[in-house]
């Protein structure tokens, strides 16, 4: 068991490197500038005294719509979830990331697990990790266009398909609908609990 706190060893090994570390329901989170990211990973996956082995989850976010648009930072961002199996501790790093395209490093070579992780994100995000042994699409079709959870994403899409019995093929056209959207109704009461006890709630 280590004698010193999560939090005390973060900043033992990286004061100076990160430019957040901050608490959130027992939970660190470590925000690092993109160009240290890996050597931050690197010493969060090997000293000994964090062992964080284990990336459980990677995913994209994207601030462009955060705080009703009044967001002065960088657009995208992609968060790190990490485990310490040897300290059963958890961490969250997030790495705000630049350019247009924007591009990160990946993190393949030292969490395995982060490849579909990565790929999904490149899918959706359109961000691109550096040195990643095979970036493609995973969940979208090879001819989809743009990437769907990009918040000025329209929600129609930009194109729709359809099997061409002359070609004998699927083919891709631009959308044919005019974009609609509903918002969620409310059902106030429900008939199928009609007349039944609900412990005195009718």
């Amino acid at each position: 068991m280590n004698r010193l706190g999560l939090a005390e060893r973060l900043r033992n090994h990286f004061e100076g490197v990160y430019t957040a570390c901050v608490q959130d329901r027992e939970q660190f989170i470590l925000t690092v500038p993109s160009e240290r990211l890996l050597e931050v990973a690197q010493q969060l996956r090997d000293e000994p005294d964090l062992r964080f082995d284990m990336l459980v989850d990677l995913c994209g976010v994207d601030y462009l719509t955060y705080g009703e648009g009044s967001w002065q930072g960088e657009r995208f961002a992609v968060v790190y979830q990490l485990l310490s199996l040897a300290h059963n501790e958890r961490v969250r790093v997030k790495v705000f990331v630049e350019g247009d395209p924007p591009i990160v490093d990946s993190v393949v070579d030292l969490w395995e697990s982060s490849n579909w992780y990565e790929r999904e994100v490149f899918d959706l995000y359109g961000i691109l990790f550096e040195g990643h042994p095979d970036l493609r699409r995973i969940l979208t079709d090879y001819g989809f266009v743009g990437h769907p959870l990009r918040k000025d994403f329209p929600v129609s899409g930009h194109v729709e398909m359809r099997y061409d019995a002359q070609r004998g093929r699927v083919v891709y056209q631009p959308v044919s609908i005019e974009p609609r959207e509903h918002p969620p109704r409310v059902i106030r009461r429900d008939n199928r609990y009609e007349g039944k006890d609900l412990g005195g709630r009718r």
